[in-house]
């Protein structure tokens, strides 16, 4: 599964680095105001980034709705002829044993490569091997607009575990205190060029992508 951001394309290289296929590049698009489960901000590159790889892309359309996302998602997947299922799940117990119970229904394997790896080790891990992290979504104190649209270098990388510290909250954004998208990195033949609005509305923002294509010289 990819939400195009940063867990997702993780996941992603991984599988790439294990020789596995990737058949279906499957995103899910939330139509409601917020979910549980997945991502909302910037997931639109997702589609390019399955166009770049050569990946079939199936969106799946979901209400939100606690209850009945993940029910959503298995009636969509049911259709699709794959053997399994990779996420970029961190530590969300939530998330996490829903998958698995939603596999186990379809009686496809899953797997979570990242699970419970070091969220500092994690985010410096994908800066020093070159993905090109752009932080798609802010929801904590600590972190304002100016974060926005930012890739992120090892300097921010410092100054956003020194956010972390200072306002406790998770430095790799597991609880949901931001989200990002991937532009480039070692899992995809080219990089992504986006044109975006910002959203801020004092405590919490996010960005809204406007165009989204392989970059072009």
């Amino acid at each position: 599964m990819n939400s195009g951001g940063k867990d997702s394309a993780s996941a992603w290289w991984w599988t790439l680095c294990r020789g596995w296929e990737i058949t279906n590049l499957i995103t899910v698009r939330v139509t409601g105001g917020d979910s549980h489960m997945f991502q909302i901000p910037g997931i639109d590159v997702s589609k390019v980034q399955a166009e770049i790889a050569g990946i079939t892309y199936t969106e799946v359309e979901v209400g939100g709705e606690q209850n009945e996302e993940i029910e959503e998602l298995r009636s969509a997947l049911v259709h699709l002829d794959i053997d399994g299922l990779v996420v970029g799940a961190l530590r969300s117990d939530y998330q996490k044993s829903r998958l698995e119970r939603m596999c186990e229904q379809l009686d496809i394997h899953i797997w979570t490569p990242l699970w419970h790896q070091n969220g500092e080790a994690h985010v410096r891990q994908l800066i020093e091997n070159k993905f090109k992290v752009m932080i798609s979504g802010v929801s904590c104190e600590g972190l304002d607009a100016s974060w926005l649209g930012k890739i992120l270098s090892m300097d921010d990388f410092c100054d956003l575990k020194r956010l972390s510290q200072k306002f406790r909250f998770h430095v790799d954004g597991e609880g949901g205190e931001y989200e990002t998208i991937v532009l480039a990195g070692p899992h995809l033949s080219n990089d992504i060029t986006i044109k975006y609005d910002t959203h801020w509305d004092g405590k919490r923002g996010s960005i809204h992508i406007t165009e989204c294509f392989p970059w072009r010289v």
